[in-house]
């Protein structure tokens, strides 16, 4: 007969590698912000204030000692939540239909939260900033190693682009940062699960 068993809602390797990216971003956006301000793709610059490093060798040396925190938080994530199942059974299915129907749902704040499993905008919005973070990467890497990495250079169409492709996908990192601390202001009950790891009943087969 089915029972209920009472499990984590975010396991640790989850609330770490959440924490941890907090941190790190903060980091890795204003060190870029500096390297932006330095060679500005568009007609403004960030305030000096919202940089870090103080001039663009600070700035870059920072850029990369925190890139390669980000790296191993990252990878040490990517194979947890594959060899876990956590991927698995949060992101998974995933239904554009669905997810389209729920944004609906969000924008009249009628959308329903249950703790610990993640909705279709959730999923959606999940898998879509993975994809964007390695976006964010790999055209870092073409930025840093144009030489060595010349072909990388040239999947993303020259220096210039990947330098677009990566102010990009850092804002649509940063839109996606926003949505999140809005959405964790409307249901503000899923922030102590991520810093305790809560408590969830999930049914079973005894």
């Amino acid at each position: 007969m089915p029972k209920l068993t009472r499990k984590r809602v975010h396991p640790w390797p989850v609330r770490l590698c959440h924490w941890l990216n907090v941190m790190v971003m903060v980091g890795m956006v204003m060190s870029g912000w500096g390297i932006y301000n330095a060679s500005p793709l568009f007609s403004f610059t960030f305030p000096k204030v919202m940089t870090l490093g103080g001039w663009l060798g600070g700035n870059i040396a920072w850029h990369l000692a925190v890139m390669w925190l980000l790296f191993a938080n990252a990878l040490f994530y990517l194979i947890w939540g594959v060899v876990s199942g956590h991927f698995k059974k949060r992101f998974f299915p995933l239904s554009l239909t669905l997810a389209m129907s729920e944004i609906g749902l969000a924008l009249r704040f009628k959308l329903p939260h249950q703790q610990g499993k993640y909705n279709a905008v959730q999923k959606l919005l999940y898998v879509a900033v993975i994809l964007l973070g390695a976006l964010l990467v790999l055209s870092g890497l073409s930025i840093w190693k144009p030489v060595q990495l010349s072909w990388l250079v040239a999947l993303f169409g020259g220096f210039d682009t990947a330098r677009y492709v990566h102010f990009f996908a850092m804002s649509g990192l940063m839109l996606f940062v926003v949505v999140h601390v809005v959405m964790v202001l409307l249901v503000p009950k899923t922030l102590p699960a991520m810093i305790t790891g809560g408590r969830g009943e999930e049914s079973g087969d005894e």
